[in-house]
């Protein structure tokens, strides 16, 4: 799965790499370290608008939720399931990249995890990349609040995440940069999953 990653570059960079502005960059904060469960506001691209930096919530609000408590378990959505599944099946068309230069997996070191070496996952040719994400709007009933929030979507793990994250074995769709593209453009969720995948690097982290 995919719970901690990293965005630690200046927004100049990021703008450059992505080619996009910020819409708010007052908003925009580097972090060595994002957990997913504090539901913050991270850089993302949606398909509507592809030259534009925004920030969404990470979690995903389907827009018929009562309230955002389903939030907890719509981080992550796996790509094989995620046109079935209810809380993600009205958003496989949203599509969205989620802006990172690192991501964090525990490898578990003995058979119940009570023993584990965490390590830092970056792909090999792209110091800035994005994750595969989709996105929701959903309107607080009590509110009025609109609040855009997305999921990362995850596949299959491959040899080098097979090994690291060895006890769910999956790993989040990370793109190729020639693919962003196509991702926003609504290419078909099978394309990106397992054995799709960018080379990757890991580095024990203490």
């Amino acid at each position: 799965m995919c719970y901690r990653t990293k965005l630690n570059s200046k927004l100049a960079a990021l703008e450059r790499s992505l080619d996009a502005r910020f819409i708010e960059p007052e908003k925009y904060k580097p972090q060595e370290e994002i957990n997913a469960f504090t539901f913050s506001e991270t850089p993302v691209i949606i398909d509507e608008n592809p030259g534009e930096i925004d920030m969404f919530h990470w979690g995903l609000i389907p827009f018929w939720a009562k309230d955002d408590k389903i939030k907890k378990m719509t981080l992550n959505s796996k790509i094989e399931t995620a046109s079935e599944k209810p809380a993600f099946r009205n958003s496989v068309k949203n599509r969205c990249l989620v802006i990172a230069d690192g991501y964090y997996e525990w490898q578990w070191i003995d058979p119940k995890g009570k023993e584990k070496q965490k390590y830092l996952i970056q792909p090999v040719d792209q110091e800035i990349f994005s994750f595969a994400g989709i996105y929701s709007s959903w309107k607080n009933p009590h509110t009025n609040e609109l609040v855009n929030s997305y999921s990362i979507l995850t596949t299959e793990a491959n040899e080098l995440m097979s090994e690291i994250h060895n006890n769910k074995k999956r790993m989040p769709v990370v793109l190729k940069k020639q693919d962003t593209a196509a991702w926003l453009a609504g290419k078909d969720l099978e394309n990106f999953a397992f054995p799709y995948e960018v080379e990757l690097k890991a580095k024990p982290v203490s």
